[in-house]
């Protein structure tokens, strides 16, 4: 559906624009009845969706709906806030180089009437590592890397040594560097994103998809907890780690499932260098923070579920033994503090969902099961979602790939040992 049919589709009933004051509180009297476009979900990738949409289609009525106007339980904000081009998928790695340069230009494009919008971007780099017997596998993601333009660096095991004195080498084979790969703060990102969408005219609501109805090949509205009504030309699915839940209430199914993991916060009895973010084929991943590191050990078999409790013997159990046998200075590290979130887990291949059910679904759009890269990858989601919602194709990047297709033929298209 082009941008035409979509705003002649629904004649959105006029309502006044959100303000930050108020998209605090549940208003389901100040909520449209009708829009052009409802995203579910007003994380990152729910306000990128939003922000794209208000550009390409500045007159489209959009739609927002958070469940959580705290965002007490949001994974943006218990992320790390990493950004990088180190994958093998070259979706992924188009998708890096978009939001690496939309977040370096973040306090430019958010910038509001009445707010800066800061963003603390660190370019800290980042540094994959591998054993031997993962060195070819590494040449082969360098080169793809490399072919789409990223600035990225193999170093051999004696380079390895020679830049990162601290590190035990001798059981790698090599690594990559990309020096302009880093990090940002991730509530700046998320706020920063909810007030310009605000000021750009995009409705918040303070409330909670509870029903879908559907009729033919489209969702044709949304109830909401509060007994609103939203009725929407198109539907975007953003809810995360609740994705599968929104999705099952318009008969689809999502391999997408909630999975906890911890980050940590611990500073070094030794000295040590300045480290870039340091990840390896066991999930180990961390990078230095202030005047200490902050990172973790992702545990790829956690129980699936939404689960917040924070086990406090994490990092003595799985971090520690992995950080201070990668850089023997940390066998004095100390953790400060531990925090739990959720990876939006797809269980298919880890790579996200992003598209419609065709000829069964569709006006209803996914962008989900980002499995950890959520932060990092929302802006060119984003904007993929709102260019097809808008034009009807991607015209950026081409992430057919990434579609709801492949979860119907249950045939992966997973990365090559990077997660």
């Amino acid at each position: 559906m082009g941008a035409t049919e979509l705003l002649a589709a629904v004649a959105p009933e006029p309502a006044p624009a959100a303000t930050p004051e108020s998209a605090t509180s549940a208003a389901p009297a100040s909520a449209p009845g009708r829009c052009d476009v409802a995203i579910v979900g007003g994380g990152v990738v729910g306000l990128t969706i939003a922000y794209f949409l208000k550009a390409l289609a500045p007159a489209a009525e959009v739609a927002v709906i958070e469940r959580e106007p705290g965002y007490e339980h949001c994974s943006t904000l218990r992320a790390s806030g990493g950004c990088r081009v180190q994958f093998s998928c070259p979706e992924n790695i188009l998708m890096s180089l978009f939001s690496i340069d939309f977040i370096r230009r973040f306090p430019e494009l958010m910038r509001t009437a009445t707010h800066d919008a800061p963003i603390d971007w660190v370019e800290g780099g980042y540094l994959f590592i591998v054993p031997p017997e993962r060195v070819s596998m590494l040449e082969a993601n360098h080169a793809e890397q490399r072919r789409l333009g990223c600035v990225a660096e193999l170093l051999d095991r004696a380079a390895l040594a020679a830049r990162f004195p601290s590190m035990r080498v001798d059981d790698l084979g090599a690594g990559v560097h990309t020096p302009h790969d880093g990090w940002c703060d991730p509530h700046q990102l998320l706020h920063g994103l909810r007030r310009k969408a605000i000021e750009l005219g995009v409705h918040w609501i303070a409330d909670e998809v509870v029903s879908l109805d559907v009729g033919g090949k489209v969702v044709r509205a949304a109830g909401l907890r509060s007994g609103a009504r939203i009725a929407a030309a198109a539907f975007v699915n953003a809810a995360g780690a609740w994705s599968a839940g929104v999705a099952r209430m318009a008969g689809m199914t999502l391999p997408i499932a909630p999975l906890r993991r911890f980050e940590h916060y611990f500073t070094s009895g030794n000295p040590i260098e300045r480290l870039p973010y340091v990840k390896d084929v066991h999930r180990m991943a961390f990078r230095s923070e202030r005047t200490g590191f902050s990172g973790g050990v992702v545990d790829s078999s956690e129980p699936r579920g939404v689960n917040f409790d924070v086990d406090h013997d994490y990092f003595e159990r799985a971090v520690w033994p992995a950080v201070a046998h990668r850089f023997p200075p940390l066998e004095a590290a100390r953790c400060h503090r531990s925090w739990s979130g959720l990876y939006e887990q797809c269980e298919l291949d880890g790579n996200p969902i992003i598209g419609n059910w065709p000829g069964v679904l569709d006006n209803f759009h996914v962008c989900a099961g980002f499995s950890g890269h959520g932060m990092m990858h929302a802006p060119a989601a984003g904007r993929a979602i709102a260019e097809r919602i808008v034009f009807g194709e991607d015209r950026s990047i081409d992430l057919s790939r990434l579609g709801y297709a492949r979860v119907l033929r249950n045939e992966p298209y997973a990365e090559r040992g990077i997660l």
